[in-house]
């Protein structure tokens, strides 16, 4: 960790040359109000995990993450999600057995899968295997099966692109995204049914004051640097934690070089997550910055919560992270 001192022989003015180094990536502690924000100093978002699946919300995901990999001429990898657990059941003496998935269903689900992804890139005018410092795409082979394998292989890249969970058990799971949110350490962008046709240029950041918020808002700053409108969202009254307030971040914002305004809502009666989501509509925003899971997972299964509330309304991408 550096942070904004002498430390190791080097100076202030030399800690700051480093960090603009494209090549380095530096964790910089500053304090926001009390509340620590790790800051990410990276160019962007230049490697992007994408697990493929067959669903309908397939090509609006993979649209999404093209959107992103545009903006800043990213690596986007892809390997086939299958779920590891028994496809199918047969009767035996003591009850029910399962049949696990056989080898050519496993390899006729990856060759759907490659050529699903394969052949999105090739329309889109996206390289195979080229070259990885500018807009370019691979396929990982004998990728294994489950939603941990999305968290742990997810740490290696820069965010994870994900469909929308929803009620369609054929479509994105809850399972694999909270995957991606816990396990990875990695902020996942959450792509709608329908994908904008741009996308961080008119961005809200969901202002709760919460460690999550903060650090959703760390990791977006490639995008918020480059977006021509960042509105600082607070709701009076809505879910919460004490910590510094939406000007305040405004602050931060600004002092990188942000162009964020601040703007405080009621609740009028209504969810927290509803009026986030009503605000971003009325806004015209194409990305919303949302941290995840303030409340526990549990919690929020159980009486609902801000994060259940977007992931299940929410028409716009959303950037996450926990």
């Amino acid at each position: 960790m550096i942070e904004e001192s002498h430390r190791g022989g080097r100076s202030l003015c030399q800690v700051r040359e480093m960090a603009r180094s494209p090549r380095l990536r530096l964790p910089v502690r500053r304090t926001l109000g009390g509340l620590p924000l790790e800051l990410e100093i990276a160019m962007g978002f230049k490697t992007i995990l994408v697990p493929i699946e067959q669903h309908d919300l397939m090509s609006s995901t993979l649209k999404t993450a093209l959107l992103l990999a545009q903006k800043f001429d990213s690596y986007i990898e892809a390997f086939p999600l299958r779920v590891a657990i028994p496809t199918a059941f047969a009767l035996g003496d003591v009850g029910p057995l399962p049949i696990p998935a056989s080898e050519q269903e496993i390899a006729e689900n990856e060759k759907r899968s490659r050529s699903l992804f394969e052949n999105f890139m090739q329309e889109h005018g996206v390289p195979c295997g080229g070259d990885t410092k500018a807009l370019s795409s691979a396929w990982l082979e004998n990728a294994p099966g489950g939603d941990d394998f999305v968290g742990s292989y997810g740490r290696v890249f820069d965010v994870i692109v994900l469909g929308r969970p929803g009620r369609d058990p054929k479509g994105p799971r809850m399972t694999t995204l909270e995957a991606a949110l816990f396990d990875s350490g990695r902020p996942v962008l959450i792509a709608p049914p329908s994908p904008p046709p741009q996308m961080g240029t008119n961005a809200l950041i969901a202002w709760n004051c919460s460690t999550e918020q903060a650090r959703v808002t760390a990791f977006a700053m490639p995008i918020l640097k480059r977006a021509s409108r960042v509105v600082v969202l607070t709701v009076e009254g809505g879910a919460a934690v004490p910590g510094p307030t939406g000007d305040q971040l405004c602050r931060y914002l600004q002092l990188n070089e942000v162009p964020a305004k601040p703007l405080t809502v009621g609740l009028d009666g209504r969810l927290t997550g509803e009026v986030i989501l009503a605000h971003a509509k009325a806004l015209g925003c194409d990305l919303l910055i949302k941290g995840a899971y303030t409340q526990s997972r549990l919690r929020q299964m159980i009486f609902g919560g801000t994060t259940r509330y977007i992931l299940s309304n929410a028409e716009l991408p959303v950037l996450m992270a926990h």
